[in-house]
């Protein structure tokens, strides 16, 4: 779907049920903000926000740079063609992952802006209701051994997919929901045949469990908790 500077990858059912909203209104937070249906998500670079779309929860995300590039330019990405806008490429990549019944939230809508040689981009993915992120959960309670190991094998479901999570992390791994696990943040990740990178995968992971135990209790992540989620990541 063309806009004026841009265009839109969308749901069309999704889009169906808001009735005649304009397009470009569902991305931006202000028009959520003037319904009363729009809070922030904590954590991150400040950039996401749930929203209350009718029946639907949705998380409504604006891509934000990182690193020293974000001293270049928060949010504007070099335009390479449309095939490589960010927000399109991880829309496309949940969409296949959806149908395939993995454990991901599920695509609304994403949307680039072109001005000249640069881009802005967002996305809207279905919020997963009752979830929250494993490091979250981390700093207030011990993960249990059975959790640990659903941990492993939803990992492991979505390596068998050919998912490679270009920043897989405690913060991107939720807990609670329908699906008891689920993965997101798909940005910068593709679809390929299982490899090498999915131990990269793994190792990074570990690094970053690792680093956030390193603030709360000993028994939060001792060693019995990587042992049990690879053992269900082999199970898985």
């Amino acid at each position: 779907m063309a806009t004026s500077n841009g265009a839109v990858l969308a749901d069309p059912e999704c889009l169906r049920r808001l009735g005649d909203v304009p397009v470009d209104s569902l991305f931006e937070p202000s028009f959520w903000a003037a319904r009363g249906e729009l809070a922030p998500v904590s954590g991150g670079r400040g950039a996401a926000w749930f929203v209350a779309a009718g029946p639907d929860s949705w998380v409504l995300r604006h891509y934000r740079r990182g690193g020293w590039m974000a001293r270049v330019s928060s949010d504007r990405y070099a335009w390479l063609g449309e095939g490589r806008v960010r927000s399109f490429a991880e829309w496309r990549m949940l969409e296949e992952l959806t149908r395939l019944g993995l454990p991901v939230p599920a695509p609304v809508a994403a949307r680039y802006q072109r001005a000249g040689l640069t881009y802005r981009c967002d996305l809207i993915t279905r919020r997963i209701a009752g979830a929250r992120p494993l490091s979250a959960v981390l700093a207030e309670a011990v993960v249990t051994e059975a959790s640990w190991r659903a941990i492993g094998a939803a990992v492991a479901r979505l390596h068998a997919a050919g998912a490679d999570h270009a920043d897989l992390n405690a913060h991107n791994i939720l807990l609670g929901g329908a699906t008891g696990v689920s993965v997101i943040d798909f940005d910068r990740g593709s679809l390929r045949r299982p490899g090498p990178w999915t131990l990269r995968n793994l190792r990074r992971l570990h690094r970053s469990l690792t680093k956030i135990a390193r603030r709360l209790p000993a028994d939060r992540f001792p060693a019995a908790a990587w042992d049990a989620l690879r053992s269900g990541y082999g199970s898985g």
